[in-house]
C-alpha cells in the first residue's frame, strides 16, 4: 500500500510500532510532549526569528548566538523553515508542496541558505551530545533540496548541535539524489509490511516511560 511518511514518524515506527499504530494510524490518542520536545520548539522558534527577522534572541537561549551569527554571515538567500515535499508520479520522485495530499514523503528543514548552485542545509539539535547523530536525517531533506531547486548542484549540510556546540557535517551532491532518497528504505519496507499484515507490535525500551501509550504492556509510571 501506499505510505506516507516523514523522517520522524518513521523513528517513531521503529522506536514502536504499537506507538506509531496509536499516533498515526488510528490518532486515538495524541503525543503533547514533554519538557524536551517543548524546550526544542523554543530554541527553534527563537533562532528562526532571529535569522529571518533579527529579533533579539531570549537570554536563555544566548548560547546559540554565535552559532546564529556564523550561519548569518554566510552569503545567500536564507529560507527559514521551508517546507519540502516529494511525491511520485509515473514512477518517478519530483517536488511536491509540503502538504500536497500526494505526498510520499515531507520534512522540514531548519535552514537552507541558497548562493546559486551551491546551498547550505542546517538543521537545529538540542541533544546535550552529538553521540547518536543520524546523517539520514540530512539525505532526506537534500533530496527534498535538489528536487525543489533543479539548479542546486552541490548542497553542505550540517546537524547543528546548539548546546553542545557541535556540528556534524556531510557533503550532498546533486547527481546522488536518488540514492539519498531511499535512504530509509529497509525502515520503510517494514512500515509498509505493518500496514499489509496489520501488526503493531509493542517494543519495549528505555523510553516506556513517557510513552503516551499508557495501555500498552510495556508502560510503566515514570521514577
Amino acid at each position: 500500500m501506499k505510505v506516507q511518511w516523514s523522517y520522524s514518524s518513521l523513528k517513531t515506527f521503529q522506536q514502536c510500532p504499537k506507538k506509531y499504530y496509536h499516533l498515526k494510524v488510528a490518532k486515538d490518542i495524541v503525543d503533547t510532549g514533554g519538557e524536551a520536545a517543548v524546550y526544542g520548539t523554543l530554541v527553534h522558534k527563537a533562532a528562526e526569528d532571529y535569522v529571518r527577522d533579527n529579533v533579539p534572541i531570549p537570554e536563555k537561549f544566548s548560547y546559540m548566538q554565535p552559532i546564529l551569527d556564523a550561519l548569518i554571515a554566510i552569503p545567500g538567500k536564507k529560507h527559514c523553515e521551508i517546507e519540502l515535499g516529494i511525491k511520485i508520479r509515473k514512477g518517478k520522485f519530483e517536488a511536491c508542496a509540503f502538504d500536497d495530499p500526494d505526498y510520499w514523503w515531507h520534512g522540514i528543514a531548519d535552514l537552507a541558505i541558497i548562493d546559486g548552485g551551491l546551498a547550505w542545509l542546517v538543521d537545529y539539535k538540542t541533544s546535550k551530545s552529538a553521540k547518536y547523530a543520524d546523517m539520514k536525517q540530512l539525505d532526506l531533506l537534500a533530496a527534498g533540496m535538489f528536487l525543489r531547486f533543479p539548479y542546486l548542484l552541490e548542497i553542505r549540510s550540517a546537524l547543528a548541535f546548539v548546546v553542545s556546540k557541535e556540528f556534524i557535517k556531510k557533503d550532498h551532491d546533486r547527481i546522488l539524489h536518488e540514492q539519498y532518497i531511499q535512504v530509509m528504505k529497509p525502515e520503510l519496507d517494514r512500515l509498509e509490511a505493518a500496514f499489509d499484515n496489520k501488526v503493531w507490535n509493542p517494543i519495549s525500551g528505555p523510553l516506556c516511560g513517557f510513552c503516551p501509550v499508557t495501555t500498552c504492556v510495556h508502560h510503566r509510571k515514570r521514577k
